[in-house]
Parts: structure tokens; C-alpha cells; sequence
């Protein structure tokens, strides 16, 4: 396995002339049905400056210099390379899945190619997603979705180097200083752990990293070492992307074996009064039935259920979500994004097990052909 240091560099060189494409922490993607368009070159900003003068990055390094051990001169020299980017913050304030309806943005991430694109991963990866499902307990389709969603499998990982996103939104983006100065505080720890240079390595707007992308917290505390390489690269091992998104999610309460949502017709006037804006379910299902709402798929009336309203293309779609429909939220916080992340999973799925059987009846008929 490349070193990290060299893995950062040579990431700097390989993803600049890639797309910006990242969904996590608000990112954006220019999928569209049955494609996806990219640009030849990643969007530059419209602004760069430099960030070591200000008042606030100077008390993060008395801090991080103080509290972390880290050497003054070598953050001062760091910072006086690191850009602050407009770019960055009009994305911030304008993601593009904040203004789409659910059918837009279900478009924008399923299609044929993705699905297809899935299949193919699955297949390369079958043995590893097998044993992060006996380890974690998570099935394979919702790890397929959300690899599908985040980064379409490994191909769109982002283009801006995370120091430069993490210090413009922790030092430039009030609104949410402190998570993002979090967030660099943990970059640079994981920096000095791996011993990769931070100017090197590339990732999402928001400073997303990596396969999965990870924010540098989630991976300091959910990444796993799942191919056994001694560490846990999540840049470019596909299996330690696998297992660290099933390492995430079980520790944030996956229930194996427990369903994850199921579309559902309405009627009656009491059935508005099971939506919910909260994803974490907390109504029975027994509850859910009195008030009007049918489950396409059997649910216990002892499970507790949350009512959800999107809007589909031709009139609004009804869903009891579950809690492991609430487990995928803790991933990304967004609704729309659960749930594409869960129809994509199953699509994948659906796609994956129909080829198989397509083989395995090529393979019998080409046995019964040359029988005597």
C-alpha cells in the first residue's frame, strides 16, 4: 500500500482534474437520469486569500500549540500556504438538493448507470461486503447505497484540499465556526497520526474525505482497517471504505435484520397526524393503523414507526420509516438523502441478484448444450 504521504500527493495531482461531486455536509451533484454530467476541470473559486493573518487562526494555533503539542512554526508555516475560498462559502449557502423536490432529487442520484455502476462494485467487492455484514451487521445494499450516493463508487471524491475548506468555513463561515474548527482541529491530528502532509489531500467542499467521505472526526473514530494492510485507508481501499461505513453505522444503532422503511397508502383525516418531522420514530405502528396509514410491507404493530411525506413527480408518495431508516439519517441528516440512499441500495441489490441468476441459468444451459 502507498504511504499516506505519497497517497496525499499524488491524490492532489489525480483529483484536481475531477468534478466536484459530493453529497455529504450539503454537497451537490450534476447527475441526471440515465447520466451523469461532468466538467472537463473542477469548478475553481471565484476568490482565493490568504487565512494566517487573521485573529482567530492565530489563537487556533496558540491552542492547538498548548492543548495538541503541535510545533508553532510548522502551523504558522502551514497556515501561510492554506486559501481561504469563496467558492466554498456561496456552496454552503446555496446546495443544490436544498431546493428540489424529492423526485428531482431521487433523479439526480439513481439512474441506470449508478445501479448499474453498483452491481459492477458489488461484484468486485462481494467477498468483503459479505464479511462487513457478518461483522456489523449491516447488508450490503445500504452500504452500496451509500458509497452510490456519496461519491458514485469511488469516482467523484471532490476537488478542494480539505485544510483549505476546513479553515474557510471555520474561520470565515460564523455560522458554523466551532463544528468546522472541530473539524480542522481533528484534520491536523489525523495528519500528524498518518503522517500525510494536510496541504495534500483533496476532498468535498466541506471537507468530506475519501471514499466514504468521512469527515477527519468520523474518521478518526469509526475508520477501520478492513483489509488488514495495518491501516485504515480509506482513500484507496475500497474494503476499508466498506467496512468503515458498516463500522458507522453499527455504532450508531444499526438493528440487523430489522427493516428500514416501507411506502404506504393513507386515508382518512387522522393520518397527517403520524408525519413527523423528527426522523427518530417514536409512533406504533398499532397507532399508525388507527390513523389511517396501510404498510405495503408487513411491520409489527409493536414497531415503533414515523410517518414521512414526499413529494413524487405525479402526487405526493407516503412512507413509515424505521429506525434503521433513523441510523442512515446520522450518516447525512437529510430526509431525501435516506431515502436515496436506501432505493438505490435496493435497486443495486435487486439488479445484482438478477444477473447472478441470469449467469447461473447461462451456466446450466450451456452444461445441458454439450451433454450427450
Amino acid at each position: 500500500m502507498k504511504s499516506l504521504l505519497s497517497r496525499g500527493l499524488s491524490l492532489t495531482v489525480k483529483y484536481l482534474s475531477q468534478p466536484l461531486s459530493v453529497a455529504m455536509e450539503h454537497r451537490i451533484r450534476t447527475w441526471l437520469v440515465g447520466s451523469v454530467l461532468v466538467s472537463s476541470s473542477v469548478v475553481m473559486p471565484v476568490q482565493a486569500a490568504g487565512i494566517a493573518g487573521q485573529p482567530e487562526v492565530k489563537l487556533f494555533i496558540d491552542e492547538l500549540v498548548r492543548e495538541e503539542g503541535f510545533d508553532q512554526q510548522e502551523l504558522e508555516s502551514l497556515f501561510n500556504q492554506v486559501e481561504s475560498q469563496d467558492r466554498i462559502i456561496e456552496l454552503m449557502e446555496r446546495p443544490a438538493e436544498r431546493s428540489l423536490e424529492w423526485w428531482e432529487y431521487r433523479n439526480r442520484f439513481i439512474s441506470d448507470l449508478v445501479v448499474q455502476r453498483g452491481v459492477e462494485f458489488w461484484k468486485k467487492n462481494q467477498k468483503t461486503l459479505e464479511n462487513a455484514e457478518k461483522t456489523y451487521g449491516v447488508p450490503a445494499y445500504v452500504i452500496l447505497g451509500i458509497l452510490g450516493v456519496e461519491t458514485h463508487y469511488g469516482r467523484f471524491r471532490g476537488g478542494f484540499r480539505v485544510v483549505d475548506a476546513l479553515s474557510t468555513l471555520g474561520f470565515n463561515y460564523p455560522r458554523r465556526a466551532t463544528y468546522f474548527q472541530g473539524q480542522l482541529k481533528a484534520f491536523l491530528i489525523l495528519s500528524r497520526e498518518q503522517g500525510f502532509d494536510p496541504l495534500s489531500l483533496t476532498g468535498s467542499y466541506a471537507g468530506a474525505m475519501g471514499i466514504p467521505q468521512f469527515m477527519p472526526s468520523s474518521y478518526r473514530e469509526y475508520a477501520v482497517d478492513f483489509d488488514g494492510s495495518g491501516q485504515a485507508d480509506i482513500w484507496d481501499s475500497p474494503a476499508d471504505a466498506i467496512g468503515s461505513i458498516a463500522s458507522y453505522l453499527s455504532r450508531h444503532g444499526w438493528a440487523e435484520g430489522k427493516p428500514v422503511a416501507t411506502q404506504a397508502k393513507v386515508k382518512g383525516k387522522q393520518f397527517s397526524d403520524i408525519l413527523e418531522d423528527n426522523p427518530k420514530p417514536s409512533m406504533l405502528m398499532s397507532r399508525a393503523k388507527e390513523a389511517g396509514w396501510t404498510a405495503q410491507k408487513d411491520v409489527p404493530s409493536s414497531a415503533k414507526v414515523r410517518g414521512l411525506k414526499l413529494q413524487g413527480k405525479d402526487a405526493p408518495e407516503y412512507w413509515l420509516t424505521l429506525d434503521n431508516f433513523y441510523v442512515i439519517t446520522r450518516y447525512n441528516r437529510s430526509n431525501l438523502y435516506a431515502m436515496a440512499v436506501y432505493q438505490l441500495g435496493r435497486q443495486v441489490q435487486s439488479q445484482y441478484q438478477a444477473q447472478l441468476q441470469d449467469q447461473t441459468q447461462d451456466k446450466l444451459q450451456a452444461k445441458a448444450d454439450t451433454t450427450p
